[in-house]
This record gives C-alpha cells, structure tokens and sequence, in this order.
C-alpha cells in the first residue's frame, strides 16, 4: 500500500476508534482502540469497567478506580477470546499505551500502533519502540 494511502486509512480507522471512545462510561477520559488486520477490524475496545460491575469508572474524590480497563486492554482481551489472531496487526488507539498496556500489545503480536494523543508518560511508547513495534503520532485534524 503507498504511503498516502496508508495515511488515508490510518485517519479513517482513528476516527472510528475516537467514536468508539465516546461508548466509554469513564468521566476523565474516553479512550477508544481498534485492532486490524489486512483492513479488517478484528476487535474493538474502550476504557470501562469489567463485565457485570457498575459502570462507573471513578471513586468519590474522581481518582480512576483501579479496576478499570485501558481501552486497548480490552481490545486485546476481545480478541483473545475469539477465534482471531492480533498477530502483525495495527492497534489504533486515541491516547498512547501506558506501560502495562504496552506490554500485553507485544505479547499480542501486534506490529503497528497509531494514536492521536500522547499520554503523559512516553514510558509505554519507548518500550514498543524497543520491542520493534511501529509506533506513529498522528494527531486529530
């Protein structure tokens, strides 16, 4: 696929994620992710509480209650659970992964991460870099 139209795609697909996002319950911040491979979305996540708990995601001082889910978490997880492979797949996810995030994304196999925002420790990205897993910036238009 030529570089321009990979970027056209890559727009498309962060776009949906960010739709996906607003699904999120979370009051902080919704974050949306999808996985595809050969441009075909395999899974879908979005930040939130596990299945069957209240869908309130932050505590009384609106601090982010531990067990909530990371969106790409929960992309991962869907995917698992399927008959589906995330294996050199493309996450697109609207905020960078954190460090625990980050890591689960290499052991899912997926080769290619695209986000909008940069969340506000780089530690995740460095270490998809270091894994070998592309990583792009592509801020929202």
């Amino acid at each position: 696929m030529t570089e321009k139209k990979q970027l056209k795609y890559d727009k498309a697909y962060l776009k949906m994620a960010l739709e996906w996002g607003k699904l999120s319950h979370c009051e902080r911040k919704q974050v949306g992710a999808l996985i595809v491979k050969d441009r075909m979305i395999i899974s879908d996540g979005f930040n939130g509480t596990p299945t069957g708990f209240d869908n309130c995601c932050e505590d009384e001082e609106g601090l982010t209650k531990w067990e909530v889910l990371h969106a790409e978490a929960n992309a991962i997880l869907k995917v698992a659970s399927s008959t589906q492979s995330a294996k050199n797949a493309t996450l697109y996810i609207t905020l960078s992964p954190c460090t625990q995030c980050s890591k689960l994304i290499h052991q899912a196999g997926i080769k290619r991460v695209v986000y909008a925002k940069a969340y506000r420790d780089s530690s995740g990205l460095d270490f998809l870099e270091k894994a070998g897993v592309a990583v792009k910036h592509l801020p929202y238009e």
